[in-house]
């Protein structure tokens, strides 16, 4: 949601920046724009639409300007538009802005400008941000000055770059709720909202805190906390990167390129954390917190989106396997509730990107409560990796389509090797689970080699409204997640239900044209689902149904039937996951949607 980079250096500032707004795209946004600083003069130049747009129109200046900021933007205050484009400015054009987030307060700042006769040419609460800065610097006539006074007037969440040709050789940077880096590499300074957009640059950086603001300049990084009122330290470290095959090679976009990544992702989630033949788990991100985890008696998963319906099919396994009381909780809702938490509470954040603005929150709000922190997400270096006490990394890679695939399978994988480690590695249903565990890459492998039959499934139901999916057990949060797929990429409603519920409402919706994939896997709950497809059945319902290979009991009872192999039921989501993710790919495919960039959506959510 949204992309900053900024560039100071001797070389090419535009090439630097675009290069970094490309590595941002998976974000997903609507504009882009560059605003640069040179001896030559000012450049600045926004599009609606892609980077590639943005590029191409920048071919047109030879110029390689030395200082320049660009930014991706997600639109929330105003349309799709270039005058709601960043980087925006003041009316003298030589204060320029990008941002991320929310100004919470900026109606009541605009007020105040407006009366002192600024006007705004765009709809944004950004566009107020520049206008400040220059009502302070004619107060003040020190722009340093002006752009801390401005910060301390904002309310709300941001991450913010300025340069001004008042000071030509200055980036100022802020960062409140919104993450914010600063590499470093032969006195050229790297700037970005996202390590990624950066780290084939540089992986010497620093991470901004809440509440610092920075000048970055030719004599280097200055940063001060405006919460202490203190400089800061300036110590970079040395991020760990692998560099990955980011190209397509035969795949026709990232979404497919992810899914067919998976058998990898699971290997790689694996490596070096089972023992099959001892059948125990071992992860040294934990180790630092083993004696506590010992203590604990409840835990609450907090998740957004795909990462909660991992995190609720985690919820299954640690108290199944683990037999600790679990609870899984909407990031957005948890950080509102009032509810009582002891100390021997143990909270759980899940995130593919770590930055994910509600999951942060919510991990604030328990703070000071003294209960131990672990996250488990998938970007090295990341927020909730730095504000948690210990954690497991998914080590699924770059993930660029806005959809999670991989990321979700990397995080159930994750959260059964943490239910594994708490129960000690006792008990003969733990041997199996690894046992399974260390099967199911050559078991997705299976389903990725049968995907025309699923293709050919989805093509017949892709010009249908409105899908239901069902699913009891470990296979009801694969219902949800099938369903959110389905409304993400090929914009089709969908609903996901625990399938028990259908005599609780969902039976009124059902027709000849209203389908349901029915999740009918084999495991102990397998009677009630084909009771709950025979009173779909009844009502004339077109039924698809996932089931084990070899059970043709379901399949005499579907329309259509897609088959997984066979494997435990506490693994089942995984490989049902990947099933309903080539089918949602397939039916947008077939309606010829951008499945990587779908309309209004962002990869990662940085504002609340």
């Amino acid at each position: 949601m949204c992309g900053i980079v900024g560039y100071l250096g001797k070389k090419d500032g535009i090439k630097s920046v675009l290069l970094g707004l490309k590595e941002l795209e998976y974000r997903g946004y609507d504009s882009a724009g560059i605003a640069a600083i040179d001896i030559e003069g000012i450049l600045i130049d926004k599009k609606v639409g892609r980077v590639s747009k943005l590029e191409k129109s920048l071919k047109k200046s030879s110029n390689k300007y030395s200082l320049a900021i660009g930014h991706t933007r997600w639109a929330t205050h105003g349309k799709p538009t270039e005058a709601n484009a960043h980087p925006h400015f003041n009316t003298s054009k030589n204060i320029f802005v990008v941002h991320n987030g929310i100004i919470e307060n900026y109606q009541e700042i605009k007020d105040l400008l407006i009366k002192n006769g600024y006007k705004f040419e765009s709809e944004t609460d950004t566009e107020v941000v520049p206008h400040l800065i220059d009502y302070y610097y004619n107060k003040t006539n020190n722009l340093e000055k002006a752009f801390e006074l401005t910060i301390k007037d904002l309310q709300g969440a941001y991450a913010i770059e300025m340069i001004s040709t008042l000071s030509p050789r200055n980036i100022y940077i802020a960062r409140l709720g919104s993450p914010l880096v600063i590499g470093n590499k032969n006195k050229e300074y790297f700037i970005a909202s996202d390590p990624t957009a950066i780290i084939e640059q540089t992986n010497k950086v620093r991470f901004l805190e809440d509440y610092d603001i920075a000048i970055v300049s030719d004599k280097g990084l200055k940063v001060k906390n405006l919460r202490s009122n203190k400089d800061s330290k300036s110590n970079f470290e040395l991020l760990e990167y692998v560099s990955e095959e980011s190209s397509l090679g035969k795949f026709p976009n990232f979404m497919l390129k992810e899914i067919h990544d998976i058998p990898k992702t699971i290997e790689t989630a694996l490596k070096g954390r089972i023992n099959v033949s001892k059948g125990t788990v071992k992860l040294g991100g934990l180790d630092s917190v083993i004696k506590q985890l010992e203590h604990i008696d409840r835990i609450i998963i907090i998740a957004c989106g795909t990462s909660y319906y991992a995190g609720l099919v985690g919820e299954y396994l640690i108290e199944e396997i683990a037999g600790i009381p679990t609870e899984v909780q909407l990031a957005s809702e948890f950080k509102y509730r009032n509810e009582p938490i002891s100390r021997s509470t143990v909270v759980i954040a899940v995130s593919q990107s770590g930055e994910t603005a509600d999951t942060i929150a919510a991990l604030k709000k328990v703070e000071e409560y003294g209960v131990l922190r672990l996250g488990v997400v998938n970007s090295i270096g990341s927020s909730i990796a730095r504000m948690t006490d210990a954690g497991v990394y998914c080590h699924a890679g770059a993930e660029k389509a806005v959809a999670s695939t991989k990321a979700f399978v990397a995080q159930t994988t994750v959260l059964a090797l943490i239910a594994l480690r708490l129960s000690k590695s006792k008990g003969l249903l733990n041997k199996k689970v690894i046992k399974e565990l260390d099967k199911l890459p050559k078991l997705v492998e299976e389903i990725l080699d049968s995907s025309d039959k699923i293709k050919t499934v989805a093509n017949k139901y892709k010009n249908n409204k409105d899908f239901l999916y069902i699913g009891r057990g470990y296979n009801y949060p694969s219902a949800l997640e099938g369903a959110l797929k389905l409304k993400e990429i090929s914009y089709i409603h969908a609903e996901g239900y625990a399938a028990g519920e259908m005599k609780h409402g969902p039976l009124a919706l059902i027709d000849e044209s209203f389908p349901t994939m029915a999740i009918a896997t084999d495991s102990r709950l397998l009677d009630k689902v084909k009771s709950n497809i025979e009173e779909i059945k009844a009502r004339k319902g077109p039924i698809i149904t996932i089931s084990t290979k070899g059970n043709r009991n379901i399949s005499k009872l579907s329309d259509d039937n897609i088959f997984i192999p066979s494997t435990i039921e506490q693994l089942q989501p995984i490989l049902v996951c990947v099933s309903l993710h080539l089918f949602s790919y397939y039916v947008a495919e077939g309606l010829g949607r951008d499945v990587d960039k779908p309309r209004n959506l962002a990869k990662s959510v940085t504002v609340e």
